[in-house]
């Protein structure tokens, strides 16, 4: 500390220093500390402090970081972005739910809810059902679905009939599927939120 409060109060008042409001300190890899008003090339690589007139370090210039280092300064902003985020959450479901019961409550309504969906819709498809069931047979007594040879073409709109109502089941189907996927999802996100609830809240 001596030997750099020495050489940095012999820097300052030679030409081209005067009046400079700091100056850079590094040291190299021979262990050899420098002082200057710039940084050289070869001194890019190394880690520099910004010193004032009065020796006192205001700044760190970071030297070049090593793939480890860049790696890891990646895994720790990752990890405090986590972080954040999950304060972010905590405090959203502390304001949103006072008691367990409200969790519980809100959860069993929205699952009611994707199940009266999925009810209403199975409701339609067997409807659906049936009437695709009663247009199939009224198609066997047309060509290509009857066995007689003489049996004529099955008129237009009945083919009409018959896709338009295989295209509804389909979609109809698909509905289904995602209202039992939904209740399985909404489900699973209110699992997670209860036991984050206890865990904030010290419940068993």
């Amino acid at each position: 500390m001596i030997l750099a409060t020495t050489i940095l109060t012999l820097l300052l008042p030679v030409p081209g220093h005067a009046g400079q409001e700091h100056v850079y300190r590094w040291v190299d890899k021979d262990g050899q500390v420098h002082y200057g008003d710039s940084i050289p090339a070869d001194a890019a690589d190394f880690e520099k402090q910004v010193v004032n007139a009065t020796g006192v370090p205001v700044d760190t210039l970071r030297g070049k970081r090593t793939a480890e280092e860049i790696a890891e300064e990646l895994r720790q902003q990752e990890l405090k972005a986590a972080i954040d985020e999950q304060r972010r959450q905590d405090a959203a479901l502390l304001a949103t739910y006072l008691t367990l019961d409200e969790i519980t409550m809100h959860r069993d309504r929205r699952v009611e809810l994707f199940q009266a969906q999925a009810r209403v819709t199975e409701l339609y498809l067997r409807n659906l059902e049936r009437r695709l069931e009663s247009l199939m047979d009224e198609a066997k007594r047309y060509r290509p679905y009857s066995e007689d040879p003489d049996a004529q073409m099955m008129p237009a709109d009945l083919g009409r009939d018959i896709q338009d109502t295989r295209k509804t089941i389909d979609r109809h189907q698909g509905n289904l599927a995602r209202f039992h996927k939904d209740e399985r999802e909404i489900i699973a996100r209110f699992d997670v939120d209860i036991t984050r609830f206890k865990e904030l809240k010290g419940l068993n």
